[in-house]
Protein backbone atom coordinates (compact mmCIF):
# COMPACT_ATOMS: atom_id res chain seq x y z
CA UNK A 1 0.00 0.00 0.00
CA UNK A 2 1.38 3.40 -0.76
CA UNK A 3 1.69 6.10 1.80
CA UNK A 4 -0.43 9.24 0.85
CA UNK A 5 2.26 12.24 0.70
CA UNK A 6 1.96 15.46 2.48
CA UNK A 7 3.72 18.49 1.64
CA UNK A 8 4.12 21.42 4.38
CA UNK A 9 5.11 24.67 2.58
CA UNK A 10 6.07 27.08 5.63
CA UNK A 11 8.91 29.46 6.85
CA UNK A 12 9.00 27.95 10.37
CA UNK A 13 11.29 25.63 10.33
CA UNK A 14 10.92 24.64 14.17
CA UNK A 15 6.70 24.08 13.21
CA UNK A 16 7.37 21.97 9.92
CA UNK A 17 9.95 19.88 12.13
CA UNK A 18 7.15 18.73 14.74
CA UNK A 19 4.37 18.24 11.85
CA UNK A 20 6.73 16.28 9.99
CA UNK A 21 7.69 13.76 12.82
CA UNK A 22 3.71 13.60 13.46
CA UNK A 23 2.72 12.78 10.36
CA UNK A 24 5.85 10.01 9.50
CA UNK A 25 5.05 8.22 13.03
CA UNK A 26 1.53 8.16 11.32
CA UNK A 27 2.92 6.38 7.98
CA UNK A 28 2.20 9.57 5.76
CA UNK A 29 5.12 10.51 3.25
CA UNK A 30 6.54 13.98 4.36
CA UNK A 31 7.82 16.47 2.03
CA UNK A 32 8.91 20.21 3.53
CA UNK A 33 9.79 23.77 1.64
CA UNK A 34 10.41 26.55 3.40
CA UNK A 35 9.47 29.36 0.82
CA UNK A 36 6.40 29.36 -2.09
CA UNK A 37 8.87 29.08 -4.84
CA UNK A 38 10.60 25.86 -3.69
CA UNK A 39 7.30 24.89 -2.23
CA UNK A 40 5.27 25.06 -6.15
CA UNK A 41 8.21 23.26 -7.71
CA UNK A 42 7.29 20.66 -5.16
CA UNK A 43 3.83 20.68 -5.85
CA UNK A 44 4.63 19.76 -9.07
CA UNK A 45 7.21 17.34 -8.14
CA UNK A 46 5.77 15.30 -5.51
CA UNK A 47 1.83 15.97 -6.11
CA UNK A 48 0.88 15.18 -2.94
CA UNK A 49 -2.26 13.88 -1.38
CA UNK A 50 -2.10 16.80 1.45
CA UNK A 51 -1.12 20.58 1.75
CA UNK A 52 -0.40 22.43 4.74
CA UNK A 53 0.14 25.88 3.02
CA UNK A 54 0.86 29.07 5.07
CA UNK A 55 0.29 32.65 3.89
CA UNK A 56 3.27 34.83 4.88
CA UNK A 57 6.03 33.32 3.65
CA UNK A 58 9.37 35.22 3.16
CA UNK A 59 8.67 35.38 -0.97
CA UNK A 60 5.14 36.10 -1.22
CA UNK A 61 1.51 34.99 -0.02
CA UNK A 62 0.98 31.16 0.02
CA UNK A 63 -2.94 31.71 0.17
CA UNK A 64 -3.64 32.92 -2.95
CA UNK A 65 -1.99 30.02 -5.03
CA UNK A 66 -4.31 27.45 -3.49
CA UNK A 67 -6.97 27.42 -6.28
CA UNK A 68 -4.66 26.70 -9.01
CA UNK A 69 -3.10 24.10 -6.98
CA UNK A 70 -6.64 22.14 -6.27
CA UNK A 71 -7.26 22.92 -10.08
CA UNK A 72 -3.79 20.53 -11.25
CA UNK A 73 -4.55 18.04 -8.15
CA UNK A 74 -8.26 17.71 -8.07
CA UNK A 75 -7.85 15.23 -5.11
CA UNK A 76 -5.45 17.19 -2.37
CA UNK A 77 -6.93 18.36 0.79
CA UNK A 78 -5.48 21.90 1.48
CA UNK A 79 -4.99 23.29 5.12
CA UNK A 80 -4.80 26.76 5.04
CA UNK A 81 -2.34 27.81 8.34
CA UNK A 82 -1.67 31.30 9.54
CA UNK A 83 -1.28 33.09 12.72
CA UNK A 84 -2.21 36.16 11.39
CA UNK A 85 -5.58 35.37 8.88
CA UNK A 86 -8.60 33.71 9.73
CA UNK A 87 -11.04 31.76 8.32
CA UNK A 88 -13.28 34.60 7.40
CA UNK A 89 -10.20 36.50 5.64
CA UNK A 90 -10.54 33.58 2.62
CA UNK A 91 -12.89 31.85 0.64
CA UNK A 92 -12.12 29.15 -2.30
CA UNK A 93 -14.89 27.51 -3.98
CA UNK A 94 -13.25 23.69 -3.57
CA UNK A 95 -14.46 21.55 -0.50
CA UNK A 96 -11.05 20.54 0.08
CA UNK A 97 -9.76 23.55 1.36
CA UNK A 98 -10.07 24.25 4.52
CA UNK A 99 -8.36 27.04 6.73
CA UNK A 100 -6.88 26.62 10.09
CA UNK A 101 -5.77 29.29 12.56
CA UNK A 102 -2.18 28.69 14.08
CA UNK A 103 -1.23 27.14 16.71
CA UNK A 104 -2.27 23.37 15.27
CA UNK A 105 -3.66 21.33 18.30
CA UNK A 106 -2.73 17.70 18.44
CA UNK A 107 -6.80 17.45 19.63
CA UNK A 108 -7.29 19.09 16.30
CA UNK A 109 -4.99 17.10 14.20
CA UNK A 110 -5.80 13.61 16.19
CA UNK A 111 -9.44 14.17 15.08
CA UNK A 112 -8.49 14.94 11.92
CA UNK A 113 -5.58 12.14 10.61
Amino acid sequence: MTSLKILIIDDEVDYCTILKSYFQQKGYEVFLAFNLKEGLEMVNSAYPDILFLDNNLPDGKGWPHVDSIVEKIPHIRAYLVSAYQQRSDFSSPSPNVTVWEKPLSLNLLNQNF
